[in-house]
């Protein structure tokens, strides 16, 4: 064992993501901190000009892992029996410790680049790759949606694909597929997709406002056209059931401001009408545009002023 050959650890505070370490410190800073994160050990020495070049990038990736890595830096002209233990014989040389032990190392100054590519399956084998992966994947699922939301829907089917193939059960990704499908017209794809949903996603929250606009769009797509409804209410403004069916027609027709604006007047007018109906098929809009839409926020504002003035 690598801690019989060093002396016992010390009792230290929280560890920093970047380190110099010395052999008194060795055994709490690197095989003891390896237990929680992957550590990189940087064997380096103040006259050798790629250590100048390494070190840095080895300093930025781990204070950028956010804990997933930390970094002892040791110089090896003040830890010599250390470095020699190790098997150091050019600097720099770097080891990566998990659990104890080294797990890879690599000799030289490679980009960070290369770099991040080695550490790829280290960070996957120790479970530290969640807190960058899960950055990269959550700024795709953002741009994915601005480009449906642009109505791009070739390059947000792009995206989320992108984001299924590296995590296969990723809930929002696969729920913008089916919306996807939804805005492409195809919602027998969407039915299907939520339906055939993988075990592991198909009670997530995420499909949540999936199913509920595509029950929406089921629900308008069974009533009557856009301009016989608005010449009925022309007739009789005051006719709830009119105004209802033409709110689901404009849903359909992705006018959902007149959709809402539509049922917001029932409300007013009429609250308790059809057994609150108008206020019911706003709760399930709000579902199906998701609780941060700047349409369900304004609706949900004024159905409040509505129902508390």
């Amino acid at each position: 064992m690598l801690s019989s050959l060093f002396p016992s650890p010390q009792p230290a505070g929280a560890d920093a993501s970047v380190k110099d370490v010395t052999m008194a410190g060795f055994v709490a800073d690197v095989i003891e901190a390896s237990k929680a994160a992957l550590v990189l050990v940087d064997f380096w020495a103040t006259w050798r000009g790629p250590c100048k070049q390494l070190t840095p990038v080895l300093e930025k990736i781990a204070r950028e892992s956010k804990g997933a890595i930390r970094l002892a830096k040791i110089d090896v002209d003040r830890n010599q029996p250390l470095a020699q233990q190790m098997g150091v014989q050019s600097v720099p040389s770097v080891f990566a410790f998990y659990q104890g032990r080294p797990v890879d190392g690599f000799a030289g100054a490679l980009p960070e680049s290369q770099i991040k590519a080695w550490l790829e399956p280290l960070l996957k084998m120790t479970g530290g790759a969640g807190d960058t992966e899960k950055e990269d994947i959550d700024a795709a699922l953002k741009q994915a949606a601005d480009f449906l939301a642009a109505k791009d829907v070739v390059t947000a089917r792009a995206v989320y694909l992108d984001i299924l193939d590296r995590d296969p059960e990723n809930a929002a990704a696969y729920a913008g597929m089916a919306r996807c499908a939804m805005e492409a017209g195809d919602a027998a794809q969407a039915r299907q997709m939520l339906d055939a949903a993988p075990a592991a996603i198909a009670k997530d929250k995420a499909l949540d406002p999936v199913r509920a606009a595509l029950e929406l769009a089921e629900q308008a797509g069974q009533g009557a056209g856009m301009a016989e409804l608005e010449a009925k209410l022309v007739q009789n403004p005051a006719d709830p059931q009119t105004r209802f069916d033409l709110a689901m027609a404009c849903y359909a027709a992705d006018r959902r401001e007149d959709a809402v604006d539509h049922l917001l007047e029932i409300v007013r007018c009429n609250r308790s009408w059809n057994d609150d109906a108008a206020r019911k098929q706003l709760v399930k809009f709000f579902e199906a545009f998701g609780p941060t839409d700047s349409l369900t926020i304004d609706a949900r504002k004024r159905l409040s002023s509505i129902l508390f003035s």
